[in-house]
């Protein structure tokens, strides 16, 4: 199963920013964990803090791989052109967030994206990564 992370702006930082909000270990790390965890899996990564880089990785991956695994960031409530990008393609889309966004400013409860993807993850650490590729294996 071919699955591609994608990270949107600032989750370049992670371990170094808001370490009360989003945690002291950085993503590589996290990534090499996941590898391990599912061994049977290619577990692609990527990461941007460009919103049309975002959108080109999605027409990318979207026709050949197997789910993907977006944390857009910001971009979840601001973005129409990355919401048409997940409509627009075939493979399924699951939205993640490390931070529970309903514990957050009222910007954050609304979500762009959600209603063109398979599911939503927030609220579970880095773990929310985990559950999001679980869901796309079943």
């Amino acid at each position: 199963m071919k699955i591609q992370i994608i990270n949107g702006p600032n989750l370049n930082l992670l371990g170094v920013r808001e370490k009360s909000i989003y945690g002291d270990s950085d993503f590589n790390t996290y990534l090499t964990e996941l590898k391990k965890r599912f061994p049977g899996h290619e577990i692609s990564y990527y990461q941007s803090n460009v919103e049309g880089e975002l959108i080109n990785k999605l027409h990318e991956v979207g026709f050949e791989y197997d789910g993907i695994v977006m944390n857009a960031g910001a971009y979840t409530h601001t973005s129409v052109a990355i919401a048409d990008a997940i409509a627009g393609i075939n493979t399924p889309v699951v939205e993640v967030h490390i931070s529970n966004v309903y514990k957050r400013e009222e910007f954050r409860h609304v979500s762009m994206l959600a209603k063109n993807c398979k599911g939503v993850i927030a609220g579970f650490g880095l773990d929310s990564y985990r559950l999001a590729i679980e869901s796309l294996t079943v």
